[in-house]
């Protein structure tokens, strides 16, 4: 089939997938039907389709034990939606020759569950705005994607490495806006070290940057309260707040390491967009995005 007609087939729908693999590497069967499809049956009639037009390809899941098929871009695809995101371990290494090359390394990345685990909050909440006429995910960006935006922010005055958030969203409910950093933890890391990161969050306030909440999203509860002890009493430049991965992210999941009393909502967590500058205002950004 010539590639004209394979590209008068994709659907409005079918775009939007696409955009997403094109940034977010890569989405398992589940995700893509409970954000995007009435049903999973739809959704595999349908993927299947895409993946005889080459718009994705797909391969069994063999890492993260869910026995399901996984997507990234196909030929089709990466022709649609050239990305500058084709490694998911370097961002400077060579980009790869095909789209061959591009999956190989998300298949064989050392990160895939982490990716997976990422992409399932923002997955989540896209969810959500399919049921809840009030909610809209304004923004979903890559962890490349917001060191690509956020690096512009001046840091005469405060040296040092900057922010690397696994993702980074907008999120709109119950007429607040909310900004976040997320940092997904799959608990393999020291206690320490995941603390540690927030420095570079304070320094990209001090900076000029938005005042953002940094979600710290744990396994369990016993891993949270652990991190909620190391931050007691902290004084911190930005909002952070904890939750585990079971909890559903736009519900009442969040616990503010500065009032632990009680768990919010996201669209409850303070946010603020910072100053009015190219690199940080939510409404225009260095790359043209535009958030309502």
């Amino acid at each position: 089939m010539a590639r004209l007609d394979r590209l008068g087939r994709l659907t409005d729908r079918d775009h939007l997938l696409l955009g997403w693999l094109a940034e977010h590497y890569v989405l398992s069967t589940g995700q893509i039907a409970a954000a995007l499809f009435p049903s999973l049956r739809a959704a595999r009639l349908r993927l299947a389709v895409l993946a005889s037009l080459q718009a994705v390809t797909r391969f069994a899941d063999v890492t993260t034990g869910s026995k399901q098929y996984l997507y990234t871009l196909g030929p089709l695809g990466a022709v649609l939606y050239p990305t500058q995101y084709n490694d998911p371990l370097r961002t400077d290494s060579r980009q790869p020759r095909t789209t061959v090359e591009r999956t190989e390394r998300i298949i064989g990345s050392r990160k895939l569950g982490h990716l997976l685990g990422t992409n399932q909050l923002f997955i989540d909440l896209y969810a959500c705005t399919r049921t809840d006429p009030t909610a809209r995910l304004a923004r979903w960006w890559s962890e490349q994607h917001a060191i690509a935006v956020y690096g512009a922010v001046p840091t005469a005055a405060t040296d040092g490495p900057g922010i690397r958030p696994d993702g980074h969203g907008i999120w709109q409910a119950r007429g607040r806006q909310v900004g976040f950093f997320l940092e997904h933890d799959n608990g393999t890391e020291k206690l320490g070290t995941v603390v540690l990161k927030l420095e570079a969050y304070t320094r990209l306030v001090i900076g000029g940057g938005p005042r953002y909440p940094v979600l710290l999203r744990v396994p369990g509860r016993r891993r949270e309260q652990h991190l909620l002890d190391a931050l007691a009493g902290s004084r911190l430049a930005m909002p952070v707040a904890t939750g585990v991965h079971d909890g559903h992210p736009a519900g009442p999941a969040w616990t503010l390491t500065h009032d632990p009393a009680r768990r919010r909502c996201l669209h409850e967590l303070p946010s603020e967009h910072g100053p009015d500058n190219p690199a940080t205002n939510p409404h225009r950004y260095a790359d043209g995005t535009a958030s309502a």
